[in-house]
């Protein structure tokens, strides 16, 4: 019986998917492999917010099955949900008017993952399901760098006080705010009570 390797994302970084939910952290994010789809709107109200992550979980799933029935395949726990959110320049989206956040939703997958593998996860679901987000997907590298996280837990809506949190904590430390706003949903909102929601704020800085 051939023993399939196994690549555990969340154990070998497990100072960026497990922080605590005390205190700020400060991490350095390593250089990581997602896979990514950008637009733009309300993700309360947007369809093309919904249309991206059906696309994105699509993939993601096909992806991972496939590799794993391939020769010298792979298994891999399937990574959360992230979001990357901004307005215009400003790294942290205007609260006041969610139809102009711009975002990127995605979801790490092991570097081990090739674009020609990706490629064909993408055309075996474009010849079930062929979701209209699904020419906008890519398989791309991201580079945080250094940051400042915190677990949350309760309803997206709640999120602002620790976010400033995060921000009075970076600058605390004479940093300034670089990049983009960043999100990490460790529950699936269909299932778990708002109360109960756990994400993970990250904001990088310089």
């Amino acid at each position: 019986m051939n023993t399939v390797a196994t690549f555990d994302l969340r154990r070998q970084h497990k100072a960026l998917y497990q922080p605590s939910a005390c205190g700020v952290s400060i991490v350095d994010v390593p250089d990581m492999q997602f896979l990514m789809i950008d637009g733009y709107g309300d993700p309360n109200t947007a369809v093309s917010y919904r249309q991206a992550i059906e696309a994105l979980y699509a993939v993601a799933y096909t992806l991972k099955f496939a590799v794993k029935k391939r020769p010298g395949g792979f298994d891999y726990p399937m990574m959360p949900l992230e979001g990357l959110w901004w307005t215009g320049q400003a790294a942290v989206p205007d609260a006041q008017d969610r139809s102009a956040w711009q975002w990127t939703v995605m979801i790490m997958v092991p570097d081990a993952i090739t674009p020609t593998m990706a490629a064909d996860a993408v055309a075996a679901v474009d010849t079930t399901k062929h979701p209209p987000a699904l020419p906008l997907l890519r398989l791309e590298r991201f580079h945080e760098g250094r940051a400042a996280q915190i677990l949350y837990v309760g309803p997206y809506a709640g999120e602002q006080a620790v976010i400033s949190r995060i921000h009075a904590a970076i600058r605390a430390q004479g940093h300034e705010l670089s990049g983009k706003h960043h999100e990490i949903y460790l529950s699936d909102p269909r299932r778990t009570p708002p109360d109960k929601l756990k994400t993970i704020i990250r904001q990088p800085f310089k």
